[in-house]
């Protein structure tokens, strides 16, 4: 906690007090982005200080999967309709995702009446059938997920599914589903996110076609009602262009919001779900199938069981490859050997004669006393006796 100094409440407005405050101590140009709590201290109508909390990213906890910036990526490979409403080939995906090493498989809970008005609309690029049909074509029954749902529990993946309805998440509460993942367009359907939000289970919310303050609205809506939560960037195109997935925000989700972020990629192949993991994602959705070519507004950016593998594999590799310290590692001490160099006589060296870079030079391996680094120490002090060419340098060598 950091306290500023009094002001009086009646001359100027708490921002104010605020902003000045800040600038008082100092901390215009380093004030940290992760504000969890500000404490107005106050005597009668005087304010005496403001106390401002710095929070550490939160974390929290999906079944046995701890989801933040410091654990391994949490890694959703997303089903969605590509089961094409076949129980069948819903259990086929699980395996995949299983054998794949994601951590979850995600489905999607459509019951179309509740959902939506019957419409010919059509989801624009996406496919020229209308939406209405789309789903409803691609519904799994009540029955079928609560198997899947057991079907993951025997597999040993966490199983989610998301919701499109409150009758949706009624259905998934019976099936005592340990999380909610919220899709882009309920971001700001505020009755459905009070529903869920009542429930209290973690929530990892999709924020695509959304502005900022749409996002702080709904993040808000959540954290009132102290739900663990956690934002994913997201670009709702299928298949996203590369320009605009917008990695960047990543880190902007991070300092403004304090929860655990990632990505849900609809852009084709791994790249992007790989550079969001080097930017800081603790969270990599995307979508898998068993085959391209099936039929499916979603199936060819989806990953075939290949590309999941890989895609695990990369985020595996390069969340271990994010440290920041900077030092001489103790694996790095046999290279260091042979790879560097030590001070070495370059021509014979008679007794008493000065060495200068005409008779010192720096060769391979660094097993000399002393090191290439230290060569220019050594110039203008002489030799206390003679010295052969191409010997290593010694310190008794030295007046």
């Amino acid at each position: 906690m950091i306290k500023v100094r009094e002001h009086e409440v009646q001359e100027i407005t708490f921002l104010d007090i605020l902003f000045r405050s800040l600038l008082d101590i100092n901390l215009k140009s380093s004030f940290p982005h992760n504000i969890h709590g500000i404490r107005i201290h106050k005597e009668g109508e005087l304010v005496k200080s403001i106390s401002i909390g710095f929070g550490v990213l939160q974390e929290f906890k999906i079944k046995s999967k701890l989801i933040g910036n410091k654990k391994p990526v949490f890694i959703i490979a997303e089903v969605g309709i590509n089961h094409n409403g076949s129980y069948q080939i819903a259990k086929k995906l699980v395996d995949v995702a299983k054998q794949a090493g994601a951590d979850c498989v995600k489905f999607q809970t459509h019951i179309t009446e509740k959902e939506m008005i019957k419409t010919n609309i059509t989801p624009g690029k996406i496919s020229k059938k209308t939406l209405w049909s789309i789903i409803k074509n691609c519904e799994l029954t009540e029955k079928d997920e609560f198997k899947i749902s057991r079907y993951c529990k025997d597999k040993k993946i966490i199983f989610l599914s998301t919701p499109f309805s409150i009758e949706a998440v009624d259905r998934l509460e019976k099936i005592r589903m340990p999380a909610y993942k919220i899709g882009s367009g309920e971001l700001t359907n505020i009755p459905f996110l009070k529903y869920i939000a009542k429930i209290r289970k973690p929530v990892i919310l999709s924020t695509g076609m959304s502005e900022m303050n749409e996002i702080k609205s709904a993040v808000s809506l959540f954290k009132n009602h102290k739900v663990p939560l956690a934002l994913l960037q997201t670009t709702s195109v299928y298949p996203s262009d590369y320009g605009d997935i917008n990695l960047g925000v990543i880190a902007q989700y991070s300092k403004i919001f304090n929860v655990p972020v990632g990505i849900s990629d609809h852009s084709i192949g791994i790249y992007t779900a790989l550079g969001a993991v080097a930017k800081g994602a603790s969270i990599v959705e995307k979508h898998i199938t068993l085959d391209k070519k099936m039929p499916g507004p979603d199936q060819r950016l989806s990953l075939e069981p290949i590309e999941l593998k890989e895609l695990v594999k990369g985020c595996r590799a390069i969340k271990l490859a994010l440290g920041n310290s900077k030092k001489i590692l103790k694996k790095e001490l046999p290279v260091l050997r042979f790879a560097r160099e030590s001070v070495v006589a370059k021509t014979k060296i008679r007794k008493y004669e000065i060495f200068s870079e005409k008779n010192l030079t720096t060769k391979r391996p660094n097993t000399g006393q002393i090191p290439a680094k230290n060569f220019y120490k050594i110039l203008g002090k002489k030799a206390k006796k003679d010295i052969p060419e191409s010997k290593q340098l010694s310190y008794s060598d030295i007046t």
